[in-house]
C-alpha cells in the first residue's frame, strides 16, 4: 500500500463505503471490504499527519526576517480549548 498515492487510497476507500452502504455483500465479503478500509483508512490519515508535519507558514519576525513556524489548524487549536475549558 506503500505505493499507492494518497488520491487512490480515497478513492478506492469512498467505493468500499458505497459497498457496505448498499448493503448487498453477504458477511464475509463485507468483513473483508471493512478490513480493506480500515488499512486504507489509516494509511490515508498517516499521509495527512505527514503532510501536516510539513508545511510550514512563513511570518515576518520583528526584524522583517522570514521566520519558519509550524502550521497548526484553527480546529486543532478550538478542539484543545474546547477541552480545557470543560475540565
Amino acid at each position: 500500500m506503500e505505493e499507492m498515492k494518497f488520491e487512490e487510497a480515497i478513492s478506492r476507500l469512498e467505493k468500499i463505503v458505497q459497498q457496505l452502504e448498499e448493503g448487498e455483500k453477504s458477511l464475509e465479503d463485507s468483513l473483508k471490504l471493512y478490513e480493506e478500509g480500515i488499512k486504507l483508512s489509516k494509511f490515508c490519515s498517516g499521509k495527512l499527519e505527514e503532510a501536516k508535519k510539513r508545511i510550514e507558514i512563513l511570518t515576518k519576525s520583528d526584524k522583517g526576517e522570514l521566520v519558519a513556524k509550524p502550521f497548526h489548524l484553527e480546529e486543532d487549536e478550538d478542539i484543545e480549548e474546547g477541552s480545557n475549558s470543560t475540565e
